[in-house]
């Protein structure tokens, strides 16, 4: 008899490649998680940044305030810097994430100038409206849907046991922090999640419709706020990849809105062809 599959932690990520926060209950919408990654740090060019170019975004944390998010840096002595939930300017920009091109508005001047002192280049903060159109990828997407700032679809889901598999074969362990996940499950083997395609956690329905190619971001301490060596994604080549990607990690989708809790089950109602990586 297999384990129960138990959703064990969530987090939601505001502001793309700042710091997470870990919530025990979390409202889903269309484009994700309440909140996660509808805003975002670019730079002269309408370009995201993330910590694949400046490790030292992951020293910037987050908290949920009753009026906005309040951003904190946790080794430099600056102010903190309340973020409005709604911006408060009307300048409409297209910004870049990856090929997408996605309207978002500024939010204020002094968010701007906070995160260019904080970050050591020039920054700008945007948000992203609900009417602001950003489709996920229809070669995969079983329906229509929107997506948020995140890399390309609304959730992320990995199993504990898949980290703690990865862990044994490391030098020195990890923790799930380096992967970004919104949703962490317990009991299950190791990489259980590559095979889900419809499953439930409580009330809702998601979809597992692409494992999560992951890349140099992984290589960040996100204790220190910088690169720590080609470890966990070295060791992660050597038997997660395929067609030159390395994966870890399952991207989802959902009709669905609702809230998940910490301590759903999780229930697997079908499954999709294991695929071959490489060992």
């Amino acid at each position: 008899m297999t384990s129960a599959l138990i959703l064990s932690e969530i987090f939601i990520y505001p502001v793309k490649s700042l710091g997470p926060i870990s919530l025990s209950n979390a409202e889903v919408e269309e484009r994700g998680l309440r909140h996660d990654r509808r805003w975002l740090i670019i730079d002269d060019n309408n370009r995201f940044v993330t910590q694949r170019q400046y490790p030292n975004m992951a020293l910037i944390e987050v908290k949920i305030m009753e009026n906005g998010l309040q951003l904190r840096h946790r080794t430099r002595d600056l102010s903190t810097l309340l973020v409005p939930f709604q911006p408060e300017t009307f300048d409409l920009i297209t910004v870049t994430v990856w090929d997408d091109q996605i309207e978002a508005v500024i939010v204020n001047d002094a968010s701007n100038r906070w995160l260019t002192e904080a970050l050591g280049f020039s920054a700008r903060l945007v948000y992203q409206p609900d009417t602001s159109p950003r489709p996920a990828d229809p070669k995969y997407a079983p329906f229509e849907a929107n997506v948020s700032f995140a890399d390309g679809y609304p959730f992320l889901v990995i199993g504990q046991s898949s980290l703690d598999d990865l862990n044994t074969r490391l030098p020195e362990p990890v923790s799930m922090r380096r992967f970004r996940p919104n949703l962490v499950f317990e009991g299950g083997l190791p990489y259980d999640e590559d095979q889900w395609y419809e499953f439930s956690i409580g009330d809702i329905v998601f979809y597992g419709v692409k494992p999560c190619a992951r890349c140099i971001l992984t290589t960040v301490d996100p204790e220190k706020g910088e690169f720590a060596g080609k470890e966990p994604v070295k060791t992660l080549s050597t038997y997660r990849k395929r067609n030159n990607k390395i994966f870890f990690g399952q991207n989802l989708l959902t009709a669905q809105t609702g809230v998940l809790k910490v301590g759903d089950e999780i229930n697997v109602v079908s499954r999709k062809e294991r695929q071959t990586m490489s060992e």
